[in-house]
C-alpha cells in the first residue's frame, strides 16, 4: 500500500514556502521514558514494539539545506543554508505530532523564530551535502555539534524495525504535519505543515553523533540510528505564524 499523503490545506497570505535540499531523517530508537520526562503534561511518545519485543520511542534529527524561503507576502529570500531539527514523535490530547527539542539554522534570519515567536531556535554553522549521482548514493553532515555521513543500500531494507510495512512507517517518520515546542515564556507553542508524500532513499549511517539528543540524555556517543530516510528536494509549507497552544479542559 503506497502512502498518498494528505490533503494540502489552502495557502493564506501570512504563510511561508521553501524548498529542502539534500534533506534527511536521521532517526534513533530511545527510552521511552527518558523523552517522557522531557515533554510537559499531556504529551507523550509514541512507542513501538520492535524485533526484541522491548517498546521504546523514537527521536529524529531532521538534516538539510534551506533554498528560497519565503513568506507569501514577500519575495524569496536569497538564502541557501544548513538547518537541523531536533524532533520525537509524539501524542497531545490523542493527537498524533512531533515535539520540538530545538533546532539549528545558518542564517541570520533565525532571529525571526528565535525573537518574535520564542522558539527554540539558535546560529550554529551547519553543513549538508550529497552526491545523487553516485553509488552508492552519499549524504554527509557537518556542523557544530554534530555529524553524520551515511551511504545508499544496494535495497530498500524488507521491513524497518518495529513497523509492519511501509503503510506505518511513512506517515510517522516522514509526514507529521503538527508540531509543538516549549516557547521561551515557558508556555506551549504549537504550528503546522505540509509536504508531498516523500520517497525516500534508504541510507545507512558510516558514522553519525547528535551532541544535543546526548545532552538530552537520550543517546551516547555510540548509539546507531535506526533508520536514515533521504530525499534529494522536497517542497514545504509552514503555516506560520506559530501559536500558543490552548489546552482542552
Amino acid at each position: 500500500m503506497t502512502f498518498t499523503g494528505t490533503p494540502r490545506p489552502p495557502l493564506r497570505w501570512h504563510h511561508a514556502e521553501t524548498e529542502l535540499d539534500d534533506f534527511a531523517i536521521v532517526s534513533y530508537r530511545v527510552p521511552t521514558e527518558a523523552v517522557a520526562r522531557l515533554l510537559p503534561e499531556g504529551f507523550a511518545p509514541l512507542e513501538i514494539t520492535y524485533a526484541d519485543g522491548v517498546s521504546a520511542a523514537l527521536v529524529s534529527a531532521v538534516a538539510f539545506r534551506d533554498r528560497d524561503f519565503h513568506f507569501r507576502f514577500f519575495p524569496p529570500a536569497a538564502m541557501n543554508c544548513g538547518q537541523i531539527n531536533y524532533r520525537a514523535y509524539v501524542t497531545a490530547d490523542g493527537r498524533p505530532g512531533v515535539w520540538f527539542f530545538g533546532t539549528g539554522l545558518d542564517h541570520p534570519l533565525v532571529a525571526v523564530p528565535k525573537w518574535l515567536w520564542g522558539m527554540p531556535w539558535d546560529r550554529a554553522h551547519i553543513d549538508v551535502a550529497a552526491d545523487w549521482d553516485a553509488a552508492p548514493v552519499r549524504w554527509r553532515l557537518t556542523a557544530d555539534n554534530a555529524h553524520c555521513e551515511a551511504v545508499g543500500l544496494d535495497a530498500p531494507p524488507a521491513r524497518l524495525d518495529g513497523f509492519d510495512g511501509e503503510h506505518e512507517w511513512m506517515p510517522l517518520l516522514t509526514h507529521p504535519t503538527l508540531g509543538w515546542y516549549r516557547r521561551r515564556d515557558g508556555h506551549v507553542g504549537t504550528y503546522s505543515i505540509w509536504h508531498p508524500p516523500m520517497r525516500p532513499r534508504h541510507l545507512a549511517a558510516v558514522s553519525a553523533r547528535f551532541r544535543v539528543f546526548e545532552q538530552l540524555g537520550l543517546t551516547t556517543p555510540e548509539s546507531v540510528p535506526h533508520s536514515i530516510l533521504a530525499q534529494r528536494r522536497l517542497h514545504f509549507d509552514i503555516h506560520t505564524p506559530p501559536l500558543r497552544l490552548v489546552r482542552r479542559r
